[in-house]
Formats: structure tokens, sequence, C-alpha cells
């Protein structure tokens, strides 16, 4: 067994993608149309760039903390005062352009 380069999720024998991130077992990225497991290819959105048309691809589908890093006495008491939001990030292949969406 094998360790991913990209995300450290182990990689069996006898497969060469990453069943987590997608990423081959020599490094290279993902294919264009890998969806991780978490996300349901219905919710994915097709879109366009806005700056050259080009349609753009899913990327991964990411979670942001958004609150306090209060440490203290109350340890990680703070991250349960705070906000997450899960967004999806697009990328034009073309002009390199990245845009976040909320999730649907």
């Amino acid at each position: 067994m094998t360790a991913c380069m990209q995300c450290g999720e182990t990689i069996e024998p006898g497969f060469d993608v990453c069943w987590k991130c997608g990423t081959h077992v020599d490094g290279t990225p993902p294919d264009p149309g890998f969806l991780p497991p978490d996300v349901d290819p219905a919710q994915v959105r097709e879109l366009d760039c806005l700056r050259c048309q080009t349609p753009m691809q899913f990327v991964r589908r990411m979670r942001f903390h958004e609150g306090s890093q209060w440490h203290g006495v109350f340890l990680d008491a703070g991250h349960l005062l705070g906000n997450r939001e899960s967004f999806d990030v697009h990328a034009c292949p073309h002009c390199g352009k990245v845009e976040f969406y909320l999730t649907l």
C-alpha cells in the first residue's frame, strides 16, 4: 500500500488513483471529470468563465471557518461560536480565473 502524495490517504494495491482526492500515484493532478466522494454530481454547476467564456472545471468543495480562534482556558470553545460555510471552487483551464460559489 502507498500513501497519496496530495492528501495522505492510503491507496490500495492495484489502484493508480486516490479515491479521496483523485491524485494519481505518480503525483499528477486529478482528471478533469473527477469528483470527490462527498460531492453529488447533480450539485455541480456547469459554468463558463466570465473572462474568456471557456467552460470552468470543478476543483473541489472547501469548508471555511469564520469566527474566533479563541484559545486558552476553554481550549477550542471559540470554534463553537463561529460559522462554517461550504464553497464549491471552480477554475478556468484557459485563463486561470478561480471562482467560489455557495454549495447548493
